[in-house]
């Protein structure tokens, strides 16, 4: 393999070499994650654009790290030496954004509540990808790159959940005005 196309892979496994933060590389690779989503978020919010451009973008960035990290993850299981690398991040970076997906926070709402809900979206995250409840733990059984990835995916999933509940049905989402951001949204 060309040292190019090596650089590449570790680039993009390793989330812009976010893998190799201290201590808890899983947390740094969602905490870029989270940046990007915000990132987008803002830009699209300074626009006219509808909010299922926002969903569409994250849909597609889910899909882009699975394909990644599946498809490099055997090489990435050589490359590193180990059936999980910690250095290996794009899985985080999808997970992440499945927690993320279809919040009630408009592109219009308030920065602290975005930031508040997101906020909440990475512990709850962190949260499930640490204790890893069933079928993740055991879906880290898989082969390579299924393995690496589909435990973040649940991991996502059930912080999704947990979100939605939380951010739609609890006293949280009048205090923090999401009922309003969320007819808004629908509008959009």
């Amino acid at each position: 393999m060309s040292r190019g196309l090596e650089r590449l892979k570790t680039a993009c496994i390793t989330v812009l070499g976010s893998g190799y933060g201290p201590y808890v590389s899983g947390t740094w690779g969602s905490l870029v994650a989270l940046v990007v989503f915000a990132t987008i978020w803002i830009a699209l919010g300074h626009t006219e654009a509808p909010r299922w451009g926002l969903e569409a973008i994250t849909v597609a960035g889910i899909l882009a790290a699975s394909v990644v990290s599946v498809a490099w993850g055997e090489w990435a299981v050589e490359y590193f030496r180990d059936n999980d690398p910690k250095q290996f991040v794009l899985d985080e970076f999808a997970g992440q954004w499945v927690a993320l997906l279809v919040l009630p926070a408009s592109l219009t709402a308030e920065t602290w509540a975005f930031v508040l809900v997101a906020g909440g979206q990475f512990v709850l995250f962190r949260i499930f990808d640490i204790i890893k409840p069933p079928p993740a733990r055991q879906a880290e059984r898989l082969p390579a790159g299924w393995g690496i990835l589909t435990d973040d995916l649940f991991a996502g999933l059930y912080a999704n959940l947990v979100g939605q509940l939380l951010w739609r049905a609890t006293p949280l989402a009048s205090w923090l005005g999401l009922h309003l951001a969320t007819t808004h949204a629908a509008g959009g």
